[in-house]
């Protein structure tokens, strides 16, 4: 069972969320028009304490914020884990060694590195013994990782120790998977620039090795249906966008604005406007081909539906390909109640009745039912394309949570199609055990975590499916 503490925290929780989301759903000042219309909101200064952006890597992560859509508040916090200057063993301070080949230490360099090559970097000398090549010899500086590139110095960080990135038509760099990550709040609530969410993507970030965009999408009543989810398409295109704007200015550098500049001066001009709509740090470090989708509660609402409309796209989205999908605790719901959300209606921190609420202030009113297609993924008509086009996709679920069951359901369609779908069961785990501010560094959330670092790396590796979980 939860601690004395949870149970206690849960109760002025609940009291609190449910104060605020009856205060919304009765209050005329929150309607769509009167507060912030097109424009929208995606945080509530009232409710969380936001984390300063931190150009810097002082923790192993450079953060930065950045407003993607000029027609809306949509916006989005890069996470750069300083992995992108190094290779995973440059931070070993060994030098190299001469081992004796019978040695046992050297038997266990041999083990394969998922990371790098086969050997670890492990080759023979004259003499008959094994050196150890680390990434910052010299002679190792051009040696490829698993992701692709070479080591990239460190000498693009600024004086203040702040990090830029580089000029994208630069060749040496390593290049990490993108993960794009959608906060919970029942879509009324929660920010990607909170306290709690920002931590919880440094470690995401750091683990998985990977960037990580926290998508800052807007919060309802202000914005219903389906505003929060067009955001978080609207952001996969936007990848796709630089991805591309990356590569053009590339194939200037290469060549291509030498034939632009025939032609009046056009070409610097064109250069120039598309090296200012290139965002640095996903040039330099970014490999859309191996994008993540991670959806935390109603987050992972937004996640499935992104994943669905980005195979729908398909090679309209080049060079952006989703490879996977994490869904954490999702939020779904539906009229014909699953077992556990009998028995664990009232369970902790977010019960059904609440549950409910949210979804009355995030539907439309003339739209709103349990079945909607954004709440319940066992519908027959959910449209969309057929379940085994689906990503793979890692369901975490907790013990105490009323919407374990529906998640536990959907996984199980997926695998009856033969995608990859397992489930994540955490025993006395209540909803958003691993996300939660007061949670975040318990060793369950720790684990929680690391586990789902496992099962992502089998799809961002490019030597193949080397993990297990």
């Amino acid at each position: 069972m939860p601690s004395i503490g949870v149970k206690l925290y849960s109760v002025f929780f609940k009291f609190m969320l449910k104060h605020r989301l009856q205060s919304r759903l009765q209050g005329p000042e929150n309607d769509a028009v009167g507060s912030g219309g097109t424009f929208g909101v995606t945080s509530r200064p009232d409710e969380e304490t936001a984390a300063a952006a931190n150009p810097s890597f002082t923790d192993g992560v450079a953060t930065k914020d950045i407003h993607i859509d000029p027609l809306t508040s949509l916006s989005i916090r890069i996470f750069l884990p300083d992995t992108c200057l190094y290779f995973p063993d440059a931070k070993s301070k060994s030098r190299a060694e001469t081992l004796n080949p019978g040695s046992g230490q050297s038997q266990a360099l041999n083990r394969r590195n998922s990371y790098g090559t086969s050997n670890n970097g492990v080759v023979s000398n004259s003499n008959g013994g094994i050196v150890i090549k680390r990434a910052q010899n010299i002679d190792d500086n051009h040696r490829r990782s698993s992701y692709g590139g070479s080591i990239d110095d460190a000498n693009l960080k600024s004086g203040s120790g702040s990090y830029s990135g580089y000029n994208p038509s630069g060749s040496n760099c390593r290049r990490l998977p993108v993960m794009l990550q959608f906060h919970g709040g029942g879509f009324v609530s929660g920010s990607n620039d909170s306290v709690a969410n920002d931590f919880f993507c440094r470690r995401i970030a750091k683990l998985c090795d990977v960037i990580v965009l926290a998508v800052g999408y807007r919060l309802a009543p202000e914005n219903k249906y389906p505003a929060a989810f067009e955001d978080g398409l609207k952001v996969l295109h936007w990848l796709a966008k630089q991805a591309n704007l990356a590569e053009c200015s590339k194939s200037l550098g290469r060549g291509g604005r030498e034939d632009l500049r025939r032609s009046e001066g056009n070409g610097h001009v064109a250069d120039a406007f598309g090296a200012s709509m290139v965002e640095p740090w996903l040039s330099a470090h970014g490999d859309p081909s191996r994008c993540v989708l991670l959806g935390v509660s109603c987050g992972g609402n937004i996640a499935d539906y992104v994943a669905r409309k980005a195979v729908e796209a398909g090679k309209l989205l080049d060079p952006v390909r989703v490879v996977a999908q994490v869904l954490m605790y999702p939020f779904f719901i539906g009229s014909v109640p699953t077992h556990s959300e009998i028995k664990l209606a009232n369970s902790y921190f977010y019960d059904k009745p609440m549950c409910i609420l949210a979804w009355k202030l995030f539907l439309p009113e003339e739209e709103f039912s349990l079945d909607h297609p954004a709440a319940n993924p066992l519908i027959s008509d959910r449209g969309g394309p057929p379940l085994k086009q689906m990503p793979p996709t890692l369901t975490v679920v907790a013990e105490h949570d009323w919407m374990r069951d529906r998640a536990i359901a959907y996984s199980e369609e997926l695998r009856k199609v033969n995608v990859d779908a397992p489930v994540l069961e955490y025993k006395d785990a209540v909803h958003e055990f691993a996300t939660l501010d007061m949670l975040l560094k318990t060793p369950q959330a720790q684990a929680c975590s690391e586990d789902i670092a496992i099962w992502v790396k089998k799809y961002i590796s490019l030597r193949g499916h080397e993990f297990s979980y």
